[in-house]
C-alpha cells in the first residue's frame, strides 16, 4: 500500500512556502489567466474502462450492480453473473490498440479548439496515466500506456492547452451496490484496490450526508490530485460535482493553494473549474454543466456538455446533437463571458467515433471563417438580443432552441462589433435593433458612428441603412442553418 505521508508532508510545505495559503481570504486573489479567457473553445474526452461495454452511459461501473436496473440485466446477459465478471475483467479488453494522439490531436485542432481537457480519472477509479499511488491505471494494465501523457505531448506540439479532470470524489460510493448481492466487490478492501471503498451512497445531493469520506479518503484524494499536478502541469483543472460534500471543503482549499502555488513556481498558468459552489466565489472558475446562463455575467465561466444527449462516453446508441446548434450555443456563452467545453466519447479501441469527428470538423469549419468573432473578444454593451429564450442552469442542454434570424449575440475585438445572426433569413434581410438611431440621451440606446459592415466569409459588401427601428442589412450570403457574422466597423 502506497505510504501517503510523504507526499502530505511535501503538500504542507509547498503551500507554506508559496503565495498561496490554503484559505478562501487567500485563495479569492486567484485570476483567471489571459490565454483561457480568450481560448474560448475546448474539447473534454470521456474514454476508459466504460467504453468496453458502451451500454446506458459512463455511469456503468455503478450501474451494472444496481440490482433490475437495465445495466445489470445486460451484464448477465452479455458477460455472465457478477461473481463470474465484474467490473475489473473489462479492463484487459480495454486494449487501446488503435490509439493515436497524433490523430486525435490534429482532429482537436481542425475543431478549433484551443484546450483539451481529458478524464484523467473517472467514478470507476481506474486512472488514465501512469501512477505510483495505484497500479489500476493505463500503464500497468489495458492499454500499457501513459495515455495522459501522450496526448498531452501530441496537443502540446500543435499549439493545444492540456488539462485534465479529476472525477474521483464520487468513488467514494460509487460501486457500493456490489456489496449487496454476491459480486465480486468483496471486503476486505484497502486503499489502492479498484473497489476500495464501495461505502453506502446516502443521498447523493445532500452535503452532509453520511457516512461521511474518511479522512484516509479524503487524503488519498488529495494526493492523487496532486500527484497529477506533478506529474502532468496541466493548465486546467476540472473537478466533477460531489466534491461539494462538506467533507471535501479543507482539502479543496489545499489542493488549489498547493496547485496555484506549483503554477507560480513554474511560472505557468493554472485554472481550477468547478460546479455547486464547492470553492469560494471568485478562487476559481464556476462551471454549467449541460447547460448555460440565460443573462451575460460580470465573471467568467464555462459550460461543459457533450456532442451527445444521453452519454458522455461513447454508446452504441448515442443521440447527437447537431453541430449548428452546438455552434449557436458557443456564440451564445462567449457573448455571456463564457467558453464551451465540448465531450466526445472514443471507442475502446481508441478511434473516434464518424459521428463525433464530422461534429468537430463541422464546428471547426465554421471557426476557421468565424473564428475573430469568437476567439481573444470580449463583452459589448449586451449580450445579445431576439425572441429566443435561453433556459437558465444545468441539463438544460437537451431543450431544443429554435432560434429565429432576430436571434442576434454580440462580441468585440480590435474595435470591431461582430453580430452573430444565429438563424439565417430566406430573403436575406436583417435588421439589428440594438444599432438604431435613437437619441443618445435615452438609456442603453447605441450612439456610436457605424463606418462599414461586412460579412464574414464573403468578399460582399451588404447594403445597410440605419434608421430608428434598428441597422438594416440586406446580404445575398447564406449560410445553410449555420450562423452567419457581421463585422461591423464603429468610430
Amino acid at each position: 500500500m502506497y505510504d501517503m505521508s510523504p507526499y502530505l508532508k511535501k503538500i504542507n510545505e509547498v503551500i507554506e512556502k508559496g503565495p498561496y495559503s490554503n484559505n478562501w481570504h487567500s485563495l479569492s486573489e486567484y485570476e483567471v489567466p489571459e490565454w483561457y479567457r480568450k481560448a474560448k473553445f475546448g474539447i473534454f474526452i470521456h474514454w476508459g474502462v466504460f467504453s468496453v461495454p458502451a451500454f446506458g452511459n459512463e455511469w456503468y461501473s455503478r450501474n451494472m450492480y444496481v440490482k433490475d436496473s437495465p445495466e445489470y440485466k445486460h451484464h448477465i446477459d452479455t458477460y455472465g453473473k457478477h461473481t463470474d465478471f465484474g467490473y475489473k475483467d473489462f479492463i484487459p479488453m480495454f486494449k487501446a490498440e488503435k490509439f493515436d494522439p497524433n490523430e486525435w490531436a490534429e482532429l482537436f485542432r481542425a475543431s478549433g479548439a484551443k484546450y483539451v481537457v481529458p478524464v484523467a480519472e473517472h467514478h470507476d477509479g481506474f486512472q488514465m496515466y501512469r501512477s505510483e499511488i495505484s497500479h489500476w491505471n493505463a500503464y500497468e494494465m489495458g492499454p500499457h500506456r501513459d495515455v495522459l501523457g501522450e496526448l498531452k505531448n501530441n496537443c502540446r506540439a500543435l499549439g493545444i492547452e492540456f488539462g485534465a479532470s479529476s472525477h474521483r470524489a464520487e468513488h467514494w460510493f460509487f460501486m457500493d451496490g456490489g456489496k449487496s448481492f454476491d459480486s465480486d466487490i468483496k471486503e476486505p478492501l484497502q486503499r489502492g484496490d479498484l473497489y476500495w471503498p464501495s461505502m453506502p451512497s446516502a443521498e447523493l445531493h445532500d452535503i452532509y450526508s453520511k457516512p461521511e469520506p474518511s479522512e484516509e479518503y479524503l487524503q488519498d484524494w488529495l494526493v492523487r490530485c496532486c500527484e497529477l499536478v506533478d506529474n502532468y502541469r496541466p493548465k486546467i483543472v476540472y473537478f466533477d460535482w460531489w466534491i461539494q460534500h462538506s467533507s471535501f471543503k479543507q482539502y479543496l482549499k489545499k489542493f488549489a493553494a498547493y496547485y496555484y502555488n506549483r503554477a507560480t513556481e513554474w511560472g505557468s498558468d493554472a485554472v481550477i473549474t468547478y460546479k455547486h459552489d464547492s470553492f469560494s466565489f471568485g478562487s476559481a472558475v464556476p462551471d454549467v454543466e449541460r447547460g448555460q446562463f440565460a443573462e451575460r455575467k460580470p465573471f467568467f465561466w464555462q459550460t461543459d456538455t457533450a456532442v451527445a444527449l444521453n452519454s458522455w462516453c461513447y454508446t452504441e446508441n448515442n443521440s447527437y446533437r447537431h453541430a449548428e446548434d452546438i455552434i449557436c450555443d458557443l456564440v451564445d456563452i462567449v457573448s455571456k463571458n463564457g467558453c464551451l467545453l465540448l465531450n466526445i466519447g472514443p471507442k475502446a479501441d481508441g478511434t473516434i467515433p464518424d459521428e463525433d469527428r464530422n461534429i468537430l470538423l463541422n464546428i471547426g469549419k465554421w471557426l476557421k471563417i468565424n473564428g475573430e468573432a469568437i476567439y481573444g473578444t470580449k463583452l459589448w454593451r449586451k449580450s445579445g438580443e431576439g425572441p429566443t429564450e435561453i433556459p437558465e442552469g444545468q441539463f438544460t442542454d437537451g431543450i431544443k432552441k429554435n432560434f429565429t434570424p432576430q436571434d442576434i449575440r454580440f462580441t468585440t475585438a480590435n474595435g470591431y462589433l461582430y453580430a452573430i445572426v444565429l438563424r439565417s433569413s430566406e430573403n436575406g434581410d436583417y435588421v439589428i435593433n440594438s444599432l438604431g438611431i435613437q437619441p443618445a440621451y435615452q438609456r442603453d440606446n447605441f450612439s456610436g458612428i457605424i463606418k462599414s459592415v461586412t460579412v464574414l466569409g464573403t468578399d460582399e459588401n451588404p447594403n445597410w441603412e440605419r434608421l430608428p427601428d434598428g441597422l438594416h442589412i440586406k446580404t445575398n450570403y447564406k449560410n445553410s442553418g449555420y450562423p452567419i457574422v457581421f463585422k461591423i466597423d464603429i468610430d
